[in-house]
């Protein structure tokens, strides 16, 4: 029996064809999502083997948020595997479907990446957590009221973001703290008692981007580690009005740091381990 492909994945391996061809290297394995102020990493992590404008790849787009680079990259890591920079991510927000949102994640898969770090810039409803503080996620709330699964499509979220992974980071740095991430659709920022309910309901940390992509990667098999910055403190436990300007402000303040923490995590997997 001829196996059935849906549009999702085929165009997610038309993508990957044209990235093997671009870059020419035939498969990588790992992909790195680079949010707000995390963009320094992907000079740290190896050498940049080609880098290529989203919009010539299938089903991307240039970015429309401010810090995203819009372009996909190929680097090599030291120990000869390959990352594939996705600078070009899509937000729910943006009007565009999910499938536009997991399309980076599913293309990564179809390059043969087996591992998907996702990194964010988020507010933090632990008062202790403020601007600059990294947070492992351990967990996400999806509070997006979507899917980028379609049809009957059953996908175990039981551990979606990697304790291999999150282990790792801990050798690099034990004093990162774990948290629960709570996307909303955006983009407006959430009022006080948006965040007063995402903090009962358990999350530590509120964005509008990763779960749904992380639910994308799980789909694929991958490995998923997330991480995201403090950029302020959410609306309700901030002391003034939020701005998107802060949010990248913050991001560039904690840039260098945060970039070679990943760059120093991503040096330390073992890809033969899953």
């Amino acid at each position: 029996m001829e196996r059935t492909i849906s549009p999702a994945r085929r165009l997610a391996e038309e993508a990957a064809a044209v990235i093997a061809e671009k870059t020419g290297v035939p498969t990588h394995d790992l992909s790195l999502t680079l949010g707000s102020g995390w963009g320094g990493a992907a000079a740290l992590i190896g050498k940049k083997i080609a880098e290529i404008p989203a919009y010539e790849i299938p089903g991307f787009m240039k970015s429309g948020v401010p810090g995203h680079t819009g372009t996909i990259t190929s680097i090599e890591l030291p120990n000869g595997r390959h990352a594939l920079v996705l600078g070009a991510r899509t937000h729910y927000y943006e009007g565009r479907g999910v499938r536009a949102v997991a399309h980076g994640i599913r293309t990564a898969a179809a390059t043969g990446a087996r591992i998907a770090i996702l990194t964010n810039g988020c507010g933090s409803t632990v008062p202790d957590w403020g601007p600059g503080t990294v947070v492992l996620i351990r967990d996400h709330i999806n509070l997006t009221a979507a899917s980028p699964l379609e049809g009957a499509t059953f996908v175990d979220m039981t551990n979606a973001y990697s304790q291999r992974l999150r282990d790792l980071a801990h050798t690099v740095d034990r004093d990162l703290p774990e948290g629960v991430y709570a996307q909303f659709p955006g983009p407006h920022y959430e009022t006080p008692a948006e965040v007063k309910m995402a903090r009962i309901l358990g999350a530590d940390l509120v964005g509008m981007s990763t779960a749904l992509e992380t639910i994308a990667a799980r789909e694929a098999g991958m490995e998923v580690l997330g991480l995201s910055l403090v950029t302020n403190h959410a609306a309700g436990i901030a002391p003034g009005a939020l701005n998107h300007a802060e949010v990248l402000e913050a991001g560039r303040q904690a840039g260098a740091r945060i970039s070679h923490l990943l760059a120093t995590i991503i040096s330390t997997i073992d890809f033969d381990k899953e």
